[in-house]
């Protein structure tokens, strides 16, 4: 049984399901994101050609989603001291863009293999920072 491109649909697709509750759960509080992170690198090696690119996908969310949270936050760290004389207030609204964004940028990846993965296709481009 083959779904279009030639990709097997007999792959579980329970776990990396599983994987993609996770990391939306973790999106609002932080520890079942790790846990996800965690079961994507053990489940990553020995899964199927199809769901080898969902793990790799959140995989590559998280870290570029964390990258970017860390940008923001130092911009906000660095521009604290500096909100005391007005001059920081734009820097910690930019900062806080920036990790909003990520937090978005993150939640649309996940819907978008949520769904890729309930069709049982492959994610396209497991590395690239779209979606």
């Amino acid at each position: 049984m083959t779904y279009g491109a030639g990709y097997p649909t007999t792959e579980d697709r329970a776990m990396p399901a599983v994987v993609y509750a996770l990391y939306i759960l973790g999106l609002f509080h932080g520890l079942t994101l790790l846990i996800g992170l965690i079961m994507a690198y053990v489940m990553r090696g020995g899964a199927g050609p199809v769901m080898q690119t969902h793990y790799t996908y959140v995989i590559r969310t998280f870290w570029v989603s964390l990258i970017w949270m860390i940008i923001g936050g130092a911009i906000m760290l660095v521009s604290l001291p500096f909100t005391f004389i007005l001059i920081g207030i734009p820097f910690m609204w930019a900062g806080g863009v920036v990790c909003f964004l990520a937090w978005l940028w993150a939640l649309v990846r996940c819907i978008v293999g949520v769904v890729r993965l309930a069709d049982g296709r492959p994610v396209e481009r497991p590395m690239s920072y779209g979606f």
